[in-house]
């Protein structure tokens, strides 16, 4: 097990004023113990750690925002849904947010401290004595392109925020000279992606030794540089007359009413030159063979998440709530002893169900994919057992790798104990067992989930992986050059990886046309990429969660015993109208600065 970065967080920041000033409050103001942190090595890089522990820690879901910046990526997009009515994704679902919600100041305002500490690292690394200039540059640059990426992470949710670049204003400054207007999303792009181009100067391609494992690298700047391209390229902000009236008060557009094709070439070449440079020799899809040394795409799926610093990794966070999610993934399993027995309560949603591929890789709505809509399974197959429903039979690798259903052998065997999962009311982890925790929809997300006991949490989150960059390539390089090669290759690498037929091959047709290309990227992203943190944002980019976020999302009869279990039932009507596409700004920062203008329909 290599040795990794400890995220901690240190008592030198003070992160709170006596001067509401919304997120220009977070600026250090003890100079006496700057001056100390500053003076040895140890010390700056607990600074430095500190600014590191920004990164957002995505099993954390239950509880949003925060220090850390937990997501609520995974309930709050079409995938899954929290049984519990405390989780404050639930609450988006339905709409029931808005500018004073806690998670919304957390986000705006905690991203805005990582930068500013950032800065004011930045500026003072020079300070330490008795650190190298060598280990002083690349701190400085691990800095910078921290502070990027918190800009990339804001933008993602606010759109156009205030760059405010080098300068660290004082904490007891006069409230007029606080008063900062957004920047145009296109400026916050070129910002984001030149700083990122010049920490990746000076940062390395891989840590230096195995204490410096979790660290930036320059393969995380390029990555990060290519997915803020990605997303100015995306129908949100590019050309998206919905957000004509977003201007700031001298009248300066703040999202560009054009639609620039262009945006999408940018975002390819930056994909193409990181795949160029860093593919394989850096990164590679991880994979993994049986014990017969044979390729297993089943293994490749699961241990993908399972094993740490493989080479897939691009950015991962050490410091995390693994615990809690496996709690999440873990069913009630009644009457087994505790290492069995969790909640259940993060439930996958049938909308997220049905998008994985038969195992012939076609879509279940494909009218040669051999799916069965009712009926049970007369014999085992190497997932299943007999007996299974017909519609989770035959289904490919990911589908097991990423859900639990009625039915489904549990992952511990430890003892040599073999579980089945009992989803349908009075079952081991129904909803009548289970009293207030039970799968919500009658199926689990299974993905990331370890093979033992679910209370021994110490794997890494991976953030950002080679899969993505394959998938964020083809997308783009889709918009801007139809019918370039490079689009079936790189799709087709996932696929191979998860053991279905290539497109193209005499199995399966390749897509004709970029209309039908876009709509497989998409569904290969969907399956792909599930309960990563990534539809939720997907949805948004392409602007279609009017469609898939808005009204009812489906799961199954959880009231009910088999065989009325197996009914497909709405479960919750969401509500997703056009102001949800942004995050409001949050209401306390309204109020102070006056030059900050809302989010428009908030």
């Amino acid at each position: 097990m290599k040795t990794v970065l400890n995220i901690v967080m240190i008592t030198v920041l003070i992160l709170t004023s006596a001067c509401q000033k919304g997120f220009l409050d977070q600026v250090p103001d003890d100079r006496l113990t700057l001056e100390e942190t500053f003076a040895n090595r140890i010390t700056a890089e607990k600074f430095l750690n500190n600014v590191y522990s920004r990164i957002p820690n995505e099993f954390g879901q239950r509880n949003p925002g925060g220090d850390e910046n937990a997501g609520l990526w995974t309930g709050g997009s079409d995938e899954a849904e929290y049984v519990w009515g405390f989780v404050q994704s639930n609450n988006m679902n339905i709409g029931n947010w808005d500018a004073t919600s806690g998670f919304v100041g957390d986000f705006w305002t905690n991203y805005y401290r990582g930068i500013r500490s950032a800065s004011f690292f930045m500026t003072n690394v020079h300070l330490v004595p008795d650190m190298s200039e060598a280990l002083k540059t690349q701190y400085l640059a691990e800095a910078r392109a921290l502070r990027a990426m918190y800009y990339f992470y804001m933008m993602r949710l606010f759109g156009p925020v205030i760059i405010l670049g080098e300068e660290v204003i004082e904490p007891d400054a006069p409230i007029e000279q606080v008063q900062l207007p957004r920047n145009t999303m296109e400026e916050c792009v070129q910002y984001v992606a030149n700083e990122l181009e010049l920490a990746a100067a000076d940062l390395p391609v891989v840590p230096s030794n195995d204490n410096n494992f979790g660290r930036i690298t320059k393969g995380i700047a390029m990555a990060f540089r290519a997915q803020t391209f990605l997303l100015a390229a995306s129908p949100l902000f590019n050309g998206n007359t919905d957000l004509a009236g977003l201007q700031n008060l001298d009248g300066t557009p703040l999202v560009g009413q054009s639609y620039d094709a262009g945006k999408w070439q940018r975002a390819a070449d930056a994909y193409r030159a990181f795949i160029a440079e860093f593919v394989p020799g850096t990164y590679d899809l991880f994979r993994k063979n049986d014990v017969d040394g044979n390729f297993d795409a089943y293994l490749s799926c699961r241990d993908l998440f399972l094993t740490d610093w493989h080479q897939e990794v691009i950015l991962c966070r050490v410091g995390n709530s693994m615990t809690a999610r496996q709690y999440e993934m873990t069913p009630y399993h009644n009457g087994y002893e505790r290492e069995f027995r969790g909640s259940g309560g993060l439930g996958a949603t049938q909308n997220q169900v049905d998008a994985f591929f038969m195992a012939n890789g076609r879509s279940i709505d494909d009218p040669i994919s051999g799916y069965l809509e009712d009926g049970f399974a007369e014999e085992a197959t190497q997932y299943t057992e007999e007996g299974t429903y017909n519609q989770w039979v035959n289904r490919e690798p990911r589908f097991y790798v990423n859900i639990t259903y009625n039915g489904s052998i549990w992952l511990n065997t430890n003892g040599g104990v073999r579980i089945v999962t009992e989803l349908y009311n009075n079952g081991n982890s129904g909803r009548a067992t289970g009293g207030n925790d039970y799968s919500p929809t009658g199926y689990i997300v299974r993905k990331a989930m370890g093979l033992g006991d679910w209370d021994a949490g110490q794997r890494t989150n991976i953030l950002y992986r080679l899969g993505n960059v394959f998938l964020d390539y083809v997308e783009a390089l889709n918009e801007a050059d139809p019918g370039n090669a490079d689009i079936l290759r790189y799709l087709n690498l996932i696929r191979e990886r998860a053991g279905i037929p290539n497109y193209g091959s005499a199995e399966l047709p390749a897509p004709d046309g970029q209309d039908a290309m876009r709509a497989a990227i998409w569904k290969e992203r969907r399956v792909e990429l599930a309960f990563e943190n990534v539809r939720f944002f997907d949805t948004r980019r392409w602007k279609i969660a009017e469609e898939t976020d808005n009204g009812p999302i489906y799961g199954l009869d959880i009231n009910s015993n088999l065989p009325d279990f197996l009914n497909v039932v709405p479960f919750e009507t969401r509500v997703f109208n056009k102001r949800h596409y942004l995050f409001p700004i949050p209401a306390n920062d309204i109020n102070v600065d006056r030059l900050l203008v809302q989010n428009p329909g908030w």
